[in-house]
């Protein structure tokens, strides 16, 4: 297999790079810390980034295809229009704090326990996506699709912005808030008063 020469890069900090035009080596990243970094319309596609963290990095309409992405967090960083669907979804686990990933598409991920903190994610496509014992905490949901998606045990009260079919989706022992709640209703085209 080919494998065996993958460069395997660990523990390195890359900082205010442009991997735009010049791409970031292929090779799997462990415990990277990538900061103010540019991947922009770049490519990361066929790279492991395991443990890593995206601090201040751009990384709209990159791609990534079959890009593994195993417990790693991003920090303040632009992902706009990336189609996360189209990475290995084998051990695919990450979080986001203070991010924007608007036109993002997470269609039939599993992405059970993940974390958006204080994200702002217009129109982001959750189509059969499972969801169980996500966290939205602060998330403006403006516009994202939720269907058919698993939304079990998943955390809204904090978000805003969201509507969503309690029909097209399972919701058990979700937790909303009150004034959120009423965002389950809209299709119904009633005054709440």
């Amino acid at each position: 297999s080919s494998r065996m020469n993958t460069p395997f890069i660990t523990d390195r900090s890359f900082k205010g790079m442009d991997f735009t035009s010049k791409r970031l080596e292929k090779g799997e990243y462990e415990n990277c810390v990538f900061d103010s970094c540019s991947f922009s319309k770049g490519d990361i596609s066929n790279i492991a980034f395991m443990e890593c963290i995206f601090t201040d990095c751009d990384l709209s309409n990159v791609n990534l295809k079959n890009t593994t992405f195993k417990e790693v967090v991003f920090k303040k960083s632009k992902l706009l229009g990336i189609h996360f669907d189209h990475c290995n979804d084998f051990l695919l686990s990450f979080n986001f704090h203070d991010c924007t990933l608007d036109l993002s598409s997470f269609y039939k991920l599993k992405l059970k326990s993940t974390t958006f903190n204080n994200c702002k994610m217009i129109s982001v496509e959750f189509t059969e996506t499972d969801l169980t014992e996500t966290i939205f905490d602060s998330c403006n949901l403006e516009g994202a699709i939720f269907e058919n998606c698993n939304l079990e045990k998943v955390d809204f009260r904090t978000a805003f912005n969201y509507s969503l079919d309690p029909e097209k989706n399972k919701i058990a022992k979700a937790k909303f808030s009150k004034e959120g709640a009423l965002g389950l209703l809209k299709k119904y085209n009633i005054q709440i008063t």
